[in-house]
Formats: structure tokens, sequence, C-alpha cells
């Protein structure tokens, strides 16, 4: 059990190093402070990792334990139940394929997806729709697989609300990456 504990640590730390190298890697091109970019570096991993990470992770605990389990058929049976840990361990695995497209490849298109016009705003747009939607999926997945729990496909219901949000934003010509590149660099993207 300790080993298992071990490389689960070791997986959330290499994520989080992960993180931090992209976030290094965005503020060497973008920014023109070195302060700026360790305040960058330590907003991102604090708020787009870890809080955000315990919101959803506590959210998705309380959600499952409360309202998705099934009923034991009889008195006989032992009640299961959703750790917290398992919730965080699930948003960690539904967060690394987003990180790699929201990050990762982003950093390597973001010339093209800051631009003006209509094809940067729409390629932005789908570029978060497919990260957005491949979490809440591989969210579905983490907890489809448990026996107790039914009903699970409501963790496919954002990936809904994120398909008909996007139109909306391409029309209104909302871009993401120009919108999150501004709020973290102090030069106007």
């Amino acid at each position: 059990m300790y080993v298992a504990k071990s490389c689960l640590s070791a997986y959330k730390i290499s994520q989080t190093l992960l993180l931090a190298v992209a976030t290094l890697a965005y503020c060497a091109a973008y920014d023109h402070s070195s302060g700026h970019a360790l305040f960058v570096v330590f907003s991102v991993l604090l708020f787009h990792f870890l809080l955000t990470g315990i919101f959803l992770a506590t959210f998705c605990w309380f959600l499952t334990n409360s309202y998705l389990r099934e009923e034991a058929p009889n008195s006989y049976v032992v009640e299961q139940r959703v750790e917290w840990m398992y919730a965080f361990d699930v948003h960690c695995n539904s967060f690394f394929p987003m990180f790699v497209l929201l990050y990762v490849i982003h950093y390597f298109l973001s010339p093209l997806l800051v631009a003006h016009g209509f094809i940067p705003e729409l390629l932005s747009n789908l570029l978060f729709m497919v990260g957005a939607s491949y979490y809440h999926y591989l969210n579905f997945l983490g907890y489809d697989v448990l026996p107790f729990l039914e009903r699970t496909t409501f963790f496919l219901y954002p990936i809904g609300v994120v398909i008909v949000l996007s139109p909306i934003l391409i029309l209104s010509g909302f871009n993401p990456s120009r919108y999150f590149m501004n709020i973290y660099f102090s030069r106007q993207i």
C-alpha cells in the first residue's frame, strides 16, 4: 500500500513540475520581468492545479457520495463510498491530457492563436473546447469504473454545455487564448 501511495505522489509531483516548466516557457516567451514570471508560475500552480483540483475533487466526492451511490439491497452488504483522494486522483488523471492540449500544444500554436481574426478565434475556441470536453470525459471514466455508482453519465453533462457555448463564443468574437494571455502577462497581446 505504501508503494502505491508514493507512486501517486510522484505522479502529482511530476505533473506539478511539468506544469511549472510549461508556465516558465510561456513566461520566457511573453513576459519581461523575472519577478512577475515567478508570480505567474506560483499562481498557475496554486490556482490552476491545486485549488481548482481541490474544489473539483471535493465537488465530485460530495456528489458521488451523496447522490450517485446505489442503495444497498439489504443490510448484509457493506456500504461503499468514494474516498476524497480517489476523487483528487481522478482530477489529476483528467487534468494531464488537458495540460498537454492547453499548455503544451497551445504554447506552440500561440503566435497563431493570439492573432486577430476569425480563424484564430475559431482555432482557440476549438482547442479549449476539446481540452475541456476531454477533461470531463476522463472524469466520467474515472467514476464509471466504480461498480457501486450509478448515473455517472452526469459527469458528461458539462460537455454538452461546452458544445453549446463554443459556437456562441466564436460568433461573439471571444478568443480564450488572448483572454488568458492578457490576464497573466503584463504586455497586452
